[in-house]
């Protein structure tokens, strides 16, 4: 049996405000976490949030209202963490059942080889997903090692995006040893070597890079299907850099992105509203860069 595919058809993307590509499924419908406890509790000190974990009909709803579309997606680290995932087939169910707001992103752990291969060509073929999240210091290895190329290779033959969180992490930060989780294997750098392997693969960058923000607006000028979005962060707190390379040479290539639910984001667009981004530059990052990059519109639109 076939299972339900998101219906891209049914997002009026004309009507959208914004489209954020940049959002946690944080709960399974059962109750299951997609973090450890102690994993959980520091990511909360880190970004000073609630214990907030929606379910995914009610991120849709919450959406819905303001008249945005989200990208949304678990991580599967199971691992590196031994914390089982939640299952992409119900991220991918319950994005078919509000297909008008929100847009299934995959996560395969690289480390199941093989199995990870055909589990990415099925999510998308058989369950609609749209693309795949990365996250490499979550996941205990490094994008250029290639253990994971075949699953890359995969996933540009599919013609999906891969969206890989670079810089620090609030998971993990204040837990002794960091809870094992190295930040170097998110140094934009090493998703370098993999734009340059797989030169047709749309990679996003995801969050201001701390400490490698030159890095990676170096690889986003440099390679051109690699973009960058700006969430984790409140844009208060945006590097200048990061401001000057989006209002000019990005102009096409960065992205909205909140990281909901721990940062919401009506505080990143009351934040965003105040960022001197130019006028005709302002509804590329927050919505027609990432209609175009997710294949909402035609790529010449």
């Amino acid at each position: 049996m076939t299972a339900p595919k998101t219906d891209v058809a049914a997002m009026n993307v004309d009507e959208l405000v914004a489209i954020d590509v940049h959002t946690h499924a944080e709960i399974s419908a059962d109750g299951h976490s997609s973090l450890s406890p102690a994993l959980l509790e520091a990511s909360a000190k880190y970004f000073k949030a609630e214990h907030r974990q929606p379910t995914i009909a009610e991120t849709a709803q919450l959406y819905r209202e303001r008249k945005m579309a989200a990208v949304i997606f678990t991580v599967d680290a199971e691992h590196a963490t031994g914390h089982p995932r939640i299952a992409n087939e119900e991220v991918a169910a319950s994005c078919a059942e509000h297909a008008d707001v929100l847009i299934p992103f995959a996560s395969v752990d690289p480390w199941k080889g093989r199995a990870a291969v055909r589990e990415a060509r099925r999510l998308v073929e058989d369950h609609g997903v749209r693309g795949f999240k990365f996250h490499p210091s979550l996941q205990g290895f490094s994008p250029d090692d290639r253990m994971a190329y075949p699953l890359y290779e995969a996933i540009e033959e599919l013609g999906v995006p891969a969206l890989f969180h670079s810089g620090q992490t609030g998971i993990g930060a204040g837990v002794p040893g960091g809870g094992g989780i190295r930040l170097r294997h998110s140094n934009p750098m090493l998703v370098d070597d993999v734009a340059v392997d797989f030169p047709h693969l749309r990679i996003v960058l995801a969050h201001p890079s701390f400490p490698w923000q030159d890095e990676a607006l170096a690889v986003a000028t440099h390679k051109p299907f690699v973009y960058i979005d700006l969430s984790g962060w409140s844009p208060k707190y945006f590097p200048p850099q990061l401001v000057r390379y989006a209002n000019t040479l990005l102009q096409d290539k960065v992205l909205f992105g909140s990281d909901h639910p721990v940062i919401t984001p009506d505080r990143w667009l009351a934040d965003f509203a105040a960022l001197e981004i130019r006028d005709e530059v302002r509804p590329k990052i927050l919505k027609h860069n990432a209609a175009r990059l997710l294949g909402l519109v035609k790529e010449d639109a």
